[in-house]
């Protein structure tokens, strides 16, 4: 049985403010086997960690991330909000599933595989977003690995599939019971969900087989994974009902 990858999102958010260094390190202490984080193009094209189009949610500045230089970026966040190439060094040796949020073009995607490129970091590095995003990571990195949200119960065309080629199928949570969890599997795909914090949600879905969990509480599912020991359905039971 392949263990359960817990993926922390956006570092350790509940207790550290997302998307920082401090966040991404708070998560590995607590045991994660990857981090999730979000990256954007500044105006001047420098990759940073951040989920909105704006800074006003986490830093109180309603400014456009693409109105603003990466030093502009420093200045109004006290340096808190990282590069992507600091927060690879931040992170040697872990993997780092990059979200790329909004990313409608190649020439975008090709900044940030030029980073990890530059950092020696492809063999830890791997892609997700929708369809568009990774169609344009795709074109910049042949060799990229791949994980493609999906937000739906139909099922992503063949020809869509065939373009991306993903080796995860990355899905909502409250998508994936066990009969989709096996049909995804028997087309070779792995599965990735996100971002269940609930510790039944977690039992539910270890239970069904997916293959990693992104969430807000890494420790919590982390601490979990330790006491099933490989076996969730003997621990926890086989229960897959609606959570």
């Amino acid at each position: 049985m392949q263990k359960l990858t817990a993926v922390a999102h956006r570092g350790d958010p509940y207790h550290v403010r997302e998307n920082t260094i401090d966040s991404l390190r708070a998560a590995l202490d607590r045991g994660a086997d990857a981090v999730e984080i979000d990256v954007r193009l500044t105006r001047d094209g420098v990759p940073v960690l951040l989920h909105d189009e704006t800074l006003k949610r986490l830093w109180e500045h309603d400014r456009p991330l693409l109105a603003l230089s990466a030093d502009e970026v420093r200045g109004l966040t006290d340096g808190r909000v990282p590069t992507l190439a600091e927060a690879l060094r931040a992170t040697d040796g872990h993997r780092l599933m990059l979200d790329l949020p909004g990313t409608r073009e190649v020439r975008v995607a090709r900044r940030v595989v030029d980073v990890v490129r530059e950092c020696g970091a492809q063999d830890r590095v791997y892609y997700c977003a929708d369809a568009t995003a990774m169609l344009a990571v795709r074109a910049a990195d042949p060799s990229a690995e791949i994980a493609l949200t999906w937000t739906t119960l139909a099922p992503p065309r063949p020809t869509l599939l065939d373009a991306v080629r993903p080796r995860w199928l990355n899905y909502r949570f409250g998508l994936i019971d066990r009969g989709l969890a096996d049909r995804i599997h028997t087309d070779g795909y792995l599965i990735s969900v996100w971002t269940p914090d609930t510790r039944r949600s977690m039992r539910r879905l270890a239970a069904a087989g997916v293959d990693s969990i992104t969430t807000n509480r890494v420790d919590v599912l982390c601490a979990l994974r330790a006491q099933a020991n490989g076996s969730w359905t003997e621990t926890y039971g086989a229960d897959t009902r609606d959570f």
